[in-house]
């Protein structure tokens, strides 16, 4: 009889632990701004990668090789599409425009997607919804910053921002 008791509760709280684990929802964003645009006179409000940048956006693929990404989302420019596109290729995965006048609702559509996901921005705005995924007020970062790649892991109970670099470098100077 104290057998049938024991296997009895070895099984339900077996099922107990097995059903809190599920209900913990992990997904992670990374977040980074596009690499390096020309610069020069005649480049119109929308510059393409110097070939620095692209070859940072092809490091940026080789980083995220073994990361699991469920969507690879893009402001709407050159840099951050081109930026976006070596990894996006190498995932199989469309690259998905978002506004980066309203982080705020894209904030919170990242968060209730819950998918992992690499989101490509700007100097103005990587940071700034970096914070808003963690509940902090963070700005915007100096333009000739590259190397940052932000990572905010979300669970049901915690939201945590790590701030990573990456060992990239490269000159476009003649």
């Amino acid at each position: 009889m104290i057998k049938k008791y024991l296997i009895l509760v070895i099984a339900i709280v077996g099922f107990q632990s097995c059903s809190i684990f599920k209900d913990e929802e992990i997904f992670t964003i990374y977040l980074v701004r596009h690499s390096e645009k020309e610069l020069s006179a005649d480049e119109s409000g929308d510059p393409s990668l110097t070939p620095c940048g692209k070859e940072r956006s092809n490091q940026l693929k080789n980083f995220f090789k073994d990361v699991k990404l469920d969507a690879v989302y893009s402001t709407n420019y050159l840099r951050t599409k081109n930026t976006a596109l070596p990894t996006s290729i190498s995932k199989d995965l469309e690259i998905k425009s978002y506004d980066a006048n309203n982080l705020k609702l894209f904030s919170k559509s990242l968060i209730n997607t819950k998918q992992d996901a690499l989101v490509v921005g700007h100097s103005n705005t990587t940071g700034v919804l970096s914070g808003l995924l963690v509940g902090e007020e963070i700005g915007a970062f100096d333009l000739d910053i590259y190397n940052r790649v932000y990572q905010v892991v979300i669970s049901n109970k915690k939201r945590r921002l790590h701030l990573l670099h990456s060992s990239f470098e490269c000159s476009d100077s003649i």
